[in-house]
């Protein structure tokens, strides 16, 4: 039996809020991996390499930021006898930046080519290897193209040298970075 004081729109309303937060409960999770995949646009730590106008600058600034991570924590790990390992840690973290800057401009025309320099990192070992009173530094050493150096016992990598050539519909570019952890490139 139906009473006739009894209003039939608030039997409705529960069941229509319900549905109301089921629809919505539904479209963000529809949403959901659309907003994923916009933040990750943007998220690339690489992101905007080739907009410059001189050839290479921008990769040259994601290899500074690049080698100075690849070197962090090399002293507190490597010993100096253990510096051929040092130099392959550096090596294995670079590895997967170098790659991805390699590809960074396909989309618009322009090839990175990226090299470890020997003979470079072997004159920077000889030529610029910090020493003088007071300081507990060694030995300098270029192994494949990373500069490492013996201060207290402990293996510090000094820098990487590289060869950048940039070839875009502008021509090609070559330029040998010598890329210490601290300060950056020094071309």
């Amino acid at each position: 039996m139906i009473r006739e004081d009894a209003d039939p729109k608030a039997a409705a309303t529960p069941t229509r809020a319900q549905l109301v937060l089921v629809a919505g409960a539904v479209i963000a999770v529809g949403l959901a991996p659309i907003a994923l995949a916009y933040v990750q646009l943007g998220a690339t730590p690489d992101a905007g390499i080739g907009t410059s106008e001189r050839p290479g600058e921008d990769v040259t600034r994601a290899l500074d930021r690049a080698v100075f991570e690849a070197a962090s924590g090399v002293p507190g790990n490597h010993s100096w006898s253990d510096r051929a390992a040092a130099v392959a840690a550096v090596e294995n973290r670079l590895g997967p930046r170098l790659a991805t800057l390699r590809t960074s401009g396909l989309r618009e025309g322009v090839v990175h080519e990226i090299e470890y320099n020997e003979t470079a990192a072997q004159a920077w070992a000889a030529e610029d290897c910090p020493g003088g009173p007071d300081r507990q530094f060694g030995d300098c050493e270029a192994i494949g193209g990373v500069v490492v150096q013996d201060r207290g016992g402990r293996t510090h990598a000094l820098g990487v040298a590289v060869d950048l050539r940039v070839t875009s519909d502008r021509g090609t570019s070559r330029t040998t970075e010598l890329i210490d952890p601290v300060r950056g490139s020094r071309g």
